[in-house]
C-alpha cells in the first residue's frame, strides 16, 4: 500500500501519523502560523528517516535567503540525500531542487520543482517553493504561470486550494491582471479568513491601483485575521504605504515605532527590509526620522559583506547611507565587487544588473552627488525585476530616480519620469507633487499649480 498525503500525493515514508504531522506543519506554514521548523525538528528526532520531513525543513529555509539558514538547509538535504533510495520520484525531484539550491544554482531549483509539479500537480510543497522562489528571483510571469500550469486541475474540495489561490492572485497581481487577482484573493480570504498571504495580494492589487483608501480599510477591517501571523511585519509595511501616499506621516512612523521596530536584532532580515524600505521612503521625502536609521544600521551592519541576495544588500546599503556610514558602506561594496568578479551563482547575475548599480546609486545620493544617481539608475530602470521582491517593493528605485534628477535640476527628465508615474497610478498625491515640483523646475507655473491642485483634491477626497 502507497502512502500520500492529504492531496492523495504519495509520499514513500510508511507511518501514516507522521505524514499526518507534515501535514499539518505544512498548513502552519501556508498560513503563517506557528514555527514549522522546530515543529518538522520534532517529528524528525522521532522519525529520522522520514525523506520528505528534511525535504520540508530545508525548503522552508531556502526562502529565508540569510547566512545563517544555510547550515541547517545543508544538513537537511545531505540527510535527504542519504535516504534517496528508499524514496519515490516525488521526492527525489525536492532533493534534486534542493541540492541545486545549496549549490547556488536557484534557477536549477525552480526547474526541478517544476518537474515535479508536472508529475504531481497537486503537491503543493512544489508550487509554493517554485512561487516563492520566483518571488525572491524576479521571474514576476513565473510567479503566475507556475500556478496556471496546475489550476485547472485543483478543486475547490481538495484541501489547500485556498492557498493556491492565494498564490494565483499574487502572480495575477503582478502580472498587472488587477481584477481577477482582487477576484481571487478576495475568494482566497472568504474561504479561509486568515490567509495572509490572499490579504497580502489584494492589498498588492489596491496599492498599484492607487487605491489608498480603500487599502486602509482593507488592512485595517481584517487586522485580526494577520496581525498575529509570522508576516505580519510585511503587512503593516503595506498599511504604511496607503498612509504615506496620503502624506499622513505620524501614522507611518506610528506603524514604525510600534510593528517594523524592535530594540533587538530578531535575526529575521525580512522584517529589516521593510523598516528600512519604509525609512528610505521617508527620506525622499526629505522627512527626519531621528534616531530611526542609527538603530536600523546597528542590525544590518554585522551582515555587511554577506553577499548572499542583492536584494538584502541594496536595504543594507540604505542603511549606512542614511546613518553617515562611510566604512560599512565601502565594506559592502567591495565585497559585492568581489564577489561579482569571481562566484558563479545564481545571485552574481542579480548583483551585477542591478544590486550594484542600486547600492551605488544609494551612495551617490547620500552624497548629495544626484546626478551620478541619475546616471546609475536611469540605464537599469527597466531591469529592475532582476533585484527580486515586487513591483510595489522595488518601486523604491523609480522613486529614488525621480527625486534624484529633481535635486539634480534635471526638470525635463524628471517630469518625464514623474509622467510616467501619474499615468500608472493617476490617483497618487506624490506623484502629482512630483509631476508639479518638475514644472515648477522649468518655470512652467501654471501647470506646477494645476498639478499641486490635482494633489491637493486626491487628498481632500
Amino acid at each position: 500500500m502507497t502512502n500520500a498525503d492529504c492531496r492523495d500525493v504519495p509520499v514513500s515514508y510508511p507511518d501514516p501519523a507522521a505524514i499526518r504531522a507534515l501535514d499539518r506543519l505544512h498548513e502552519d506554514s501556508l498560513a503563517f502560523q506557528g514555527d514549522p521548523v522546530a515543529g518538522i525538528d520534532e517529528v524528525l528526532r522521532e522519525h529520522p528517516d522520514f525523506v520528505l520531513a528534511h525535504c520540508f525543513k530545508a525548503g522552508l529555509l531556502t526562502q529565508t535567503m540569510e547566512v545563517r539558514a544555510y547550515r541547517p538547509m545543508l544538513v537537511s538535504v545531505e540527510a535527504a540525500e542519504r535516504l534517496a533510495r528508499q524514496a519515490n520520484d516525488r521526492e527525489r525531484g525536492h532533493i534534486a531542487a534542493l541540492r541545486a539550491w545549496v549549490d547556488g544554482n536557484f534557477f536549477g531549483a525552480v526547474q526541478h520543482w517544476e518537474a515535479v509539479l508536472t508529475r504531481h500537480p497537486h503537491d503543493l510543497l512544489a508550487l509554493q517553493l517554485v512561487h516563492l522562489t520566483d518571488v525572491l528571483l524576479g521571474d514576476t510571469p513565473g510567479q503566475r504561470d507556475c500556478v496556471a500550469r496546475v489550476f485547472p486541475l485543483w478543486s475547490e474540495g481538495l484541501p489547500g486550494h485556498e492557498f493556491v489561490l492565494g498564490f494565483y492572485a499574487f502572480g495575477l497581481e503582478e502580472n498587472n491582471h488587477f481584477s481577477h487577482a482582487e477576484e481571487l484573493g478576495r475568494r482566497a480570504v472568504a474561504m479561509r479568513p486568515r490567509h495572509p498571504y490572499a490579504i497580502h495580494a489584494v492589498a498588492h492589487v489596491l496599492e498599484m491601483m492607487g487605491r489608498q483608501s480603500g487599502g486602509i480599510w482593507w488592512m485595517r477591517s481584517r487586522a485580526d485575521d494577520w496581525t498575529g501571523s509570522n508576516f505580519a511585519n510585511h503587512l503593516w509595511w503595506h498599511l504604511a504605504l496607503f498612509h504615506l501616499d496620503l502624506m499622513q506621516v505620524d501614522r507611518v512612523l506610528e506603524i514604525h515605532d510600534r510593528h517594523l521596530h524592535s530594540d533587538t536584532p530578531s535575526g529575521d532580515k525580512y522584517e529589516e527590509l521593510d523598516a528600512a524600505a519604509l525609512l528610505w521612503r521617508l527620506k525622499l521625502l526629505d522627512i527626519d526620522v531621528g534616531a530611526r536609521w542609527r538603530d536600523l544600521a546597528d542590525k544590518w551592519e554585522p551582515n555587511a559583506t554577506d553577499t548572499l541576495y542583492a536584494f538584502n544588500d541594496v536595504h543594507a546599503m540604505m542603511t549606512f547611507v542614511a546613518d553617515g556610514r562611510t566604512e560599512a558602506a565601502e565594506r559592502l561594496l567591495n565585497a559585492n565587487e568581489r564577489y561579482v568578479a569571481h562566484a558563479g551563482d545564481a545571485n552574481v547575475a542579480m548583483s551585477r544588473i542591478i544590486g550594484l548599480p542600486f547600492c551605488r546609486a544609494l551612495q551617490a545620493f547620500g552624497k548629495g552627488d544626484y546626478g551620478r544617481c541619475v546616471d546609475l539608475l536611469l540605464p537599469v530602470r527597466y531591469r529592475t525585476h532582476r533585484l527580486g521582491g515586487s513591483f510595489a517593493q522595488r518601486d523604491i528605485i523609480g522613486w529614488t530616480l525621480l527625486e534624484a534628477a529633481l535635486r539634480a535640476g534635471r526638470f525635463a527628465l524628471a517630469l518625464a519620469l514623474a509622467n510616467e508615474r501619474c499615468a500608472l497610478k493617476p490617483t497618487s498625491p506624490q506623484n502629482w507633487r512630483m509631476v508639479a515640483r518638475a514644472h515648477a523646475g522649468l518655470g512652467q507655473r501654471d501647470h506646477a499649480e494645476r498639478a499641486e491642485a490635482r494633489a491637493t483634491s486626491l487628498l481632500a477626497a
